[in-house]
């Protein structure tokens, strides 16, 4: 009674192996990519001689021709300067001293509004400024 196709009982077993990867080194892919470069419509032909496919080779002529446009970049120091520094000039004085004397407060609104009051500012004067831009 045992006439069911589709029985669980397993009969052959194939194992196919596929191969293995290739672990190529660098020197290995300079030689084909420069094999491949050397005349047009080589790229097909050069692949199936090492037995890699077609998009492999370009991917290394790409890495290629990437390492070559980029610029060797080497660290360098740059010199240090110490010079002297300047004499305060009056101007200069006179505005420090003003700046650290005044004192300013900065009212920040929404949407990236601010207003910036000196301290000599009356009360009434920030408070109408914001009347009127509650009221818009």
């Amino acid at each position: 009674m045992d006439s069911h196709t589709h029985s669980a009982r397993l009969r052959r077993l194939e194992i196919v192996e596929t191969g293995r990867r290739r672990c190529w080194s660098e020197d290995e892919k300079l030689k084909v990519v420069r094999e491949s470069l050397q005349r047009p419509r080589l790229v097909s032909a050069t692949a199936r001689r090492y037995g890699i496919s077609r998009s492999l080779l370009l991917t290394w002529r790409r890495a290629f021709a990437a390492s070559r446009s980029a610029p060797a970049v080497t660290p360098t120091f740059v010199p240090a300067v110490v010079v002297p520094a300047p004499e305060p000039t009056r101007e200069r004085a006179e505005t420090s001293r003003s700046s650290s004397t005044s004192s300013r407060m900065v009212i920040v609104l929404g949407k990236g509004r601010r207003i910036v009051v000196d301290a000599s500012v009356e009360a009434e004067a920030p408070a109408r400024v914001l009347a009127v831009l509650e009221g818009r």
